[in-house]
């Protein structure tokens, strides 16, 4: 599987601007945490790319994205893939056994934070996020609540990184793409 097939199965299932927006950004983080660990970028950026393509369909947890699993399957997505994207969360109960399975879920939803964060800076300039203004962003319960900051703290120590360094190796993997998130880098 190449990166194009994996936009293709994205757009197919995913029609809203938001979500494809998030995969990109989680791809673009995988993809540079593969770099650093000397892994396939290839691999980790299509497994970033695809955690979330069947969430319109699926919505719920006890869809999510186990059905979707199903439906790489058939599209025969390797399985590393495909367990890779089980792990991204917890309800599928799947072992997060190898760097790219933690990976992924230490780069969801931290993803998602940080461009949070992003977007209530003027200009929305990820250059004026850093790991002190995330963690200050953490503790206001009412910001992004639907974030369930244990994870983004869990999701570190699984993966082995402090968590100021993984927040800090994030922001600075998005700014490339920044543009294409409708951000500033």
């Amino acid at each position: 599987m190449d990166r194009q097939q994996a936009w293709e199965i994205l757009c197919e299932f995913t029609k809203g601007e938001s979500l494809r927006k998030h995969a990109l950004s989680v791809e673009a983080v995988m993809r540079a945490y593969a770099r650093q660990h000397v892994e396939d970028e290839e691999r980790w950026g299509i497994v970033g790319l695809l955690h979330d393509f069947d969430y319109e369909i699926h919505p719920t947890a006890d869809q999510h994205p186990v059905e979707g699993s199903k439906i790489l399957a058939a599209r025969g997505v390797p399985e590393e893939i495909r367990y890779a994207i089980l792990c991204h969360a917890d309800h599928t109960g799947v072992e997060r056994r190898s760097a790219l399975d933690k990976a992924i879920y230490a780069v969801d939803e931290l993803t998602g934070f940080i461009i949070a964060v992003a977007l209530v800076k003027p200009n929305k300039s990820l250059g004026l996020v850093d790991a002190p203004s995330v963690r200050k962003k953490m503790k206001d319960k009412a910001f992004a609540r639907n974030v369930r900051r244990e994870d983004l703290i869990k999701g570190a120590e699984q993966f082995g990184v402090e968590l100021d360094a993984h927040i800090a190796f994030c922001v600075g993997a998005l700014k490339p793409v920044a543009s294409q998130l409708g951000l500033n880098p």
